[in-house]
């Protein structure tokens, strides 16, 4: 990334990164050793990066990889039991959105909104709208492929939490 794109990307993205609430996402782990903010930060890092490249709306991008994974507590910290489509994985990007339309209302429009809620797609059913939001979903998988590095990790990941076996 260029100097000028990365002064422009940081421009775009510098009201959510400023905010408290976002800034908790510091704490939250999500794969492996990196936490949300980091992740959230690679992804929309690269959905900039690929939208720009293809010509299509960069801002909507950057905005909706930031955003994407910006549910309200750990899911790790996720005790109570739930059925399997309402674990973590089928319903973060619903709560996302809202979290998103509450926090930043002035950022927010349908290609957003689409992009956050659906960067999930296959695990939601119904792909994508818009092609911002395919970028966000695609870039998404591809800084999410640090979980195989890990592949004991994956049965927890997809909400199944493996008994330890003790001597």
């Amino acid at each position: 990334m260029s100097i000028s794109d990365k002064i422009e990307y940081y421009q775009i993205i510098n009201e959510i990164l400023d905010n408290n609430e976002f800034q908790k996402r510091k704490t939250y782990k999500h794969h492996g050793n990196i936490t949300v903010y980091e992740h959230s930060l690679a992804v929309s890092k690269l959905s900039y990066i690929m939208a720009k490249k293809i010509k299509k709306d960069y801002k909507v991008a950057a905005i909706s990889g930031l955003l994407h994974d910006f549910y309200t507590e750990p899911w790790q910290e996720i005790k109570e039991k739930k059925p399997l489509f309402e674990k973590h994985g089928f319903v973060h990007a619903a709560e996302a959105k809202k979290n998103s339309q509450q926090h930043f209302a002035s950022l927010m429009n349908n290609k957003i909104e689409n992009s956050i809620q659906r960067h999930m797609f296959p695990l939601n059913k119904i792909p994508p709208k818009y092609i911002e939001g395919w970028i966000v979903m695609l870039a998404d998988k591809y800084i999410s492929l640090e979980v195989f590095l890990n592949p004991k990790c994956l049965p927890r990941l997809l909400g199944f939490k493996r008994k330890i076996k003790e001597n």
